[in-house]
């Protein structure tokens, strides 16, 4: 009897040990990857705050209180850029295991910025860069200010007595970001369409690529997908013409010529064609996760119906 107690104290033992090493790896493989995070979460909170900061650092006429404003947004967005990448998991950013969506939306974001910013720069420091990115800007805005066009109703949004520059200055700057707004909806799509995203880039996870869609608030999660992605399709396809619209409606309550400031007039540009166009993405990848789940289920449904014709043969 002492012999076999003795053995099984040491198969015990032996058992513990294990799981104590098991459960240390496990730890330790945890906070390897918690870790491996932080280089991909500071440059990405680097570059964004770098991004909000480009219109001051570009803009010579920015005054001393604006750029402190500018430099608190900055370090703010870059903080909780850097919290939801260190994150192992999604909080708010939608598509994190999705490249290149977030990829493509701040690329486009960029370009547009640095665009907007240079054309305002050469309004009082002209260069080579800034006359060519203007005359780019110019070409853009003449070739879609036709009647019923959104940049056409972003001019009609101004006063009347506006000043011709100041109408110029607005032509160019909605032609270039909505241009820019378009190329990243048109790149979008030709991944969809022809690359096969997101599934070319391995399993796709739906409930953490959507942190914000709640898949137990009711229904089916099919025709809510559907649901939420038509909706952003037409408020992208939309709010374009619907923004200028309801500012030149609400004129009386409303200043448009407020936007001579060289900062509010790149972040209104900035807003009104990337918003809408983010939306539209949106909604459009929301489509394509919705096609992916549908055609997995016709498969499960397909596999399930074989199976059960193979018993009945069987029987």
């Amino acid at each position: 009897m002492g012999e076999i107690e003795a053995t099984r104290h040491k198969v015990w033992d032996q058992v513990g040990t294990r799981a104590r090493h098991r459960i240390a790896t496990d730890q330790v493989e945890g906070e390897r990857a918690v870790f491996s995070l932080i280089p991909g979460a500071l440059a990405r909170a680097i570059l964004i705050a770098i991004l909000v900061a480009t219109p001051s650092l570009v803009v010579p006429s920015t005054g001393a209180d604006t750029a402190q404003i500018v430099i608190v947004l900055s370090i703010l967005a870059g903080f909780m850029t850097f919290i939801e990448y260190y994150g192992k998991y999604p909080s708010i950013i939608e598509f994190r295991f999705a490249p290149p969506f977030n990829r493509s939306k701040f690329f486009a974001l960029a370009a547009i910025l640095v665009s907007l910013s240079m054309i305002v720069r050469g309004t009082t420091n002209p260069t080579e860069a800034t006359e060519w990115v203007t005359q780019f800007g110019r070409g853009l805005g003449d070739a879609i200010d036709f009647p019923y066009s959104p940049v056409r109703l972003v001019v009609l949004m101004m006063p009347a007595d506006a000043d011709a520059a100041l109408i110029d200055m607005v032509r160019i700057a909605s032609g270039i970001s909505y241009t820019l707004s378009l190329v990243m909806i048109l790149y979008f799509v030709t991944l969809v369409r022809f690359l096969g995203w997101p599934a070319r880039s391995g399993a796709f996870n739906v409930w953490i690529n959507l942190p914000l869609f709640d898949p137990t608030g009711g229904g089916d999660v099919l025709h809510r997908l559907r649901r939420d992605a038509a909706l952003n399709v037409v408020l992208g396809s939309l709010l374009p013409f619907l923004i200028p619209a309801v500012v030149r409606a609400a004129s009386g309550m409303i200043d448009p010529i407020s936007i001579t400031q060289p900062q509010t007039l790149i972040w209104t540009m900035t807003a009104w064609a990337f918003l809408p166009a983010s939306m539209l993405m949106r909604g459009i990848a929301m489509s394509r996760i919705a096609d992916m789940i549908e055609d997995k289920r016709r498969r499960a449904y397909a596999e399930g119906d074989a199976l059960i014709a193979k018993g009945l043969q069987g029987a």
